[in-house]
């Protein structure tokens, strides 16, 4: 094996509970005057959200809120946002929120200063090379969820209508110039978000422990996201306001964002195309197809997974059935759906989707070559609930 491999790692993080009061202070330090938050549908009225909007204009920033996002962001929504963004003359943008809103709000500061259509940056080759630098705004990142770790990442997914699929826009002056990371901000979210959030972090930790390739960092690091995250989710599930596992919870879903650069695989791939079909949950999506993946890879994991089950500390024998074990206990216990149907996925679009999920970017990341016979027997396991 060739020890090569492309290493990076996050921006400045500012972790702990309260620190969301720091936030005016940041955009001043980073420049920004006239910030625009971006969040989604569901937060724009949070009590969360008007503090932070409070927070700016208490500050005397000129700060002002974007929150038409769907959950499974559109470009629509991001004409929209461009369209805010400029009426205020904003100087850079506090995204902020879970997924949905964390991306919106890194591609409108993206996309602030491009001429060319979003498509043009898709995450293909050195297509990120097509945008003019200078023209990003400033972002600071501020995670309400523990899940997608967009606010470590430097790219933001949208759904491209016209054709049914999820995008990948990149470049790494879309990563934040700060995230604030405070646990106290998730303490709100409903039960299923926690459980599907928490869930998707721990398949960003799992599917970049398994991924091929030469990253020892990664692969450190997303061995302790799991432990974290495998220790505290049901903790939270169980006692909402436990401030302690809301942190290693958001912790996790840090590390899981940052591991995952080694690659992704089964899950996303087919994750993604379900739900840009469906409008599923994300990270719903992953754990209920979590198992079906996880037998399907056993042939090139199984060593590997017995190493995992091993440092969670599971019961003898530590080994691959003792974790897939553990995976369809965890699921249960938070309330993840056993089978597609359960999730209301449909078989209607099952050849599609297996066609759709080889030519998904994270495919590529499958320790088993992912073919569309491959996906299709997955989504087939994943709807009839054999595993």
């Amino acid at each position: 094996m060739s020890l090569i491999g492309n290493w990076n790692y996050p921006t400045p993080i500012k972790f702990g509970a309260g620190r969301i009061n720091e936030l005016p202070a940041h955009c001043r330090a980073h420049g920004i005057a006239r910030p625009l938050l971006v969040t989604d549908a569901g937060l724009a009225n949070a009590p969360i959200t008007t503090a932070a909007l409070q927070s700016l204009h208490a500050a005397g920033l000129g700060a002002a809120l974007f929150a038409q996002i769907k959950p499974n962001p559109v470009e629509a929504n991001l004409i929209d946002g461009l369209a805010a963004y400029r009426a205020g003359n904003h100087d850079g943008v506090v995204a902020f929120g879970g997924g949905s809103g964390l991306d919106m709000g890194k591609l409108i500061a993206f996309m602030s200063g491009q001429t060319r259509p979003i498509w043009d940056f898709e995450d293909i080759g050195d297509w990120w090379t097509r945008a003019d630098a200078d023209g990003i705004a400033p972002i600071i990142a501020v995670p309400t969820t523990a899940g997608t770790g967009s606010e470590v990442g430097r790219a933001g997914v949208l759904t491209d209508e016209r054709t049914h699929t999820k995008r990948i826009i990149f470049h790494p002056k879309m990563m934040p110039r700060l995230v604030i990371c405070d646990p106290e901000l998730t303490i709100g979210m409903p039960a299923r978000i926690t459980a599907g959030t928490g869930m998707d972090a721990f398949s960003h930790c799992l599917e970049a422990y398994c991924a091929p390739g030469f990253h020892p960092m990664a692969d450190g690091i997303a061995l302790e996201g799991m432990h974290l995250i495998a220790g505290a989710l049901p903790r939270v599930m169980r006692e909402p306001t436990d401030l302690d596992a809301r942190g290693r919870m958001m912790a996790g879903a840090v590390m899981g964002a940052t591991a995952f650069q080694k690659g992704l695989g089964g899950m996303h791939a087919l994750a993604h195309p379900i739900g840009a079909l469906y409008d599923s949950h994300h990270g719903m999506t992953n754990a209920t197809l979590m198992p079906y993946v996880l037998d399907f890879n056993r042939s090139a994991i199984e060593q590997r997974i017995t190493r995992l089950a091993a440092y969670l500390g599971l019961p003898l024998p530590d080994d691959f059935d003792s974790f897939l074990q553990f995976v369809l206990h965890l699921r249960r216990e938070v309330g993840v759906p056993h089978t597609l149907p359960d999730l209301g996925v449909d078989d209607r679009h099952a050849a599609l989707i297996a066609k759709m999920a080889v030519e998904d970017p994270s495919a590529a990341g499958n320790p088993v070559t992912l073919t569309e016979a491959g996906a299709a027997a997955i989504f087939t396991a994943a709807s009839k609930g054999t595993v």
